[in-house]
C-alpha cells in the first residue's frame, strides 16, 4: 500500500558565522526533492547576542515561508576550537527554541548518522556527501556552499529514517 503522505522537512547545519539550511520534501513514495535552501550569514565584528538574534529571526522566517512538517539539526557531536565550540551551541540553541516556538520538536543526528544513512559509510568524506546528495535530489550540480549541502544531508537523513523511527514507537506504544 502506497502512502500519499507528505513529510517536508527543514534541515538546519548550524553555527554562528554561517548557518545553512535546507527544506527537502517527500510525498509517498516518491523520491526527495529539495524546495528551497540558503545560508543565513552573520558578520564577524558583529556582538554575539546580535548574531544570535539574526540567526533566530531568519530560521523563524524560513518556517514561516516553507511551512516543514519537521526539523532535523545537527547534533553537536565534536568541534575543534572550544572558543567556536560554544558560539555553535549558542546558536544550535536559538535555532531549536525558533523550531519549538513554532511548533516543531527538533530531530537531532550526528554527523556520523547522518553520513552512514545516505552513503553505508560514516566517515565517507565531503565530495562522496556532495555527490550522493546530488544524485538523491536530482540536481544539476553540488550544492553550494558546504553547510548548505550539509543541511540538504541533515533533511535527508530525517526524510529517511523518521517514517521508521514513527512506525518504532508506534509499536511500542501498542505493547504497553
Amino acid at each position: 500500500m502506497q502512502s500519499s503522505k507528505r513529510l517536508r522537512t527543514l534541515g538546519i547545519d548550524p553555527g554562528l558565522d554561517r548557518t545553512g539550511w535546507a527544506v527537502v520534501e517527500q510525498c509517498g513514495c516518491r523520491d526527495p526533492f529539495l524546495v528551497s535552501a540558503g545560508l543565513v550569514h552573520t558578520a564577524a565584528g558583529t556582538d554575539l547576542p546580535r548574531r544570535l538574534e539574526i540567526i533566530f529571526n531568519s530560521v523563524r522566517e524560513v518556517i514561516a515561508a516553507q511551512r516543514p512538517d519537521a526539523l532535523a539539526i545537527e547534533e553537536m557531536f565534536f568541534v575543534k576550537r572550544a572558543a567556536s565550540q560554544g558560539a555553535t551551541i549558542q546558536a544550535r540553541g536559538v535555532i531549536v527554541l525558533a523550531g519549538q516556538l513554532a511548533g516543531l520538536s527538533p530531530a537531532m543526528y550526528n554527523p556520523r548518522r547522518v553520513k552512514m544513512t545516505l552513503t553505508g559509510n560514516g566517515a565517507a568524506d565531503k565530495s562522496q556527501m556532495q555527490r550522493i546528495i546530488q544524485l538523491v535530489l536530482k540536481l544539476d550540480k553540488p550544492l553550494s556552499p558546504d553547510d548548505v549541502a550539509d543541511a540538504a544531508a541533515i533533511a535527508l537523513c530525517h526524510v529517511k529514517t523518521a517514517p521508521y523511527a514513527a512506525a518504532l514507537k508506534a509499536a511500542k506504544v501498542k505493547l504497553r
